[in-house]
């Protein structure tokens, strides 16, 4: 292992530790998320049939919500895991657009990114 690799190790572990924690996290309300939608399929089929159209609208809209939410979490969830699998890869901290060094701050308060600030704002303009 080169020296530079190894102190990017190093100063990517705390990092590493954060996302880490935040994956767990993340999987654990991911699974509390399908649970809950379960349970409304499962309440949905077993004491749907007395209801008016008011009563299955609102249960229709609640759970395109939770199916939101669920697809809000695993989108974030995804985005944490390819920051680890860039961990370790080597790659983490490296623009994917331009391939220019991410700015250790901005990877302290945003630990997923994957694209420097100019990167970032270009594709927003877009």
């Amino acid at each position: 292992m080169s020296t530079n690799t190894s102190s990017a190790s190093a100063e990517y572990a705390d990092i590493r530790a954060d996302l880490t924690a935040r994956a767990e996290d993340l999987r654990a309300e991911y699974a509390r998320a399908l649970a809950e939608i379960s349970d409304m399929q499962r309440d949905r089929v077993s004491d749907g049939a007395g209801d008016d159209q008011a009563d299955a609208g609102t249960k229709a809209f609640e759970r395109e919500q939770e199916l939101s939410l669920a697809r809000g979490i695993q989108a974030r969830l995804d985005q944490v895991e390819h920051a680890l699998a860039q961990l370790d890869a080597g790659t983490y901290g490296i623009c994917e657009s331009c391939g220019n060094r991410i700015p250790t701050a901005r990877l302290e308060a945003f630990p997923f990114v994957t694209l420097c600030v100019t990167c970032k704002q270009l594709e927003e303009r877009h």
